[in-house]
C-alpha cells in the first residue's frame, strides 16, 4: 500500500513538472494544447519513473 502511494506521488510529481514545463515553453496556450502537454507529460512521467527504477535497482 505504501509503496503503491509513494509511487502515485512520484508519478503525480513528474507529471505536473513536465506538464508546467510544456506550458511553459509553448507560450501562448489554448485548450488543446494543454491537453496535448497533459498527455505528453503523462508519457514522459511514466518514462521518467521507469528510468530511476531501472537506475535504482542496480
Amino acid at each position: 500500500m505504501v509503496r503503491a502511494l509513494a509511487a502515485g506521488g512520484e508519478l503525480l510529481g513528474w507529471w505536473a513538472a513536465l506538464t508546467l514545463l510544456w506550458i511553459v515553453l509553448i507560450g501562448p496556450v489554448d485548450t488543446l494544447e494543454r491537453v496535448v502537454g497533459a498527455g505528453a507529460g503523462l508519457v514522459a512521467a511514466a518514462a521518467a519513473r521507469g528510468a530511476r527504477r531501472a537506475v535504482g535497482d542496480r
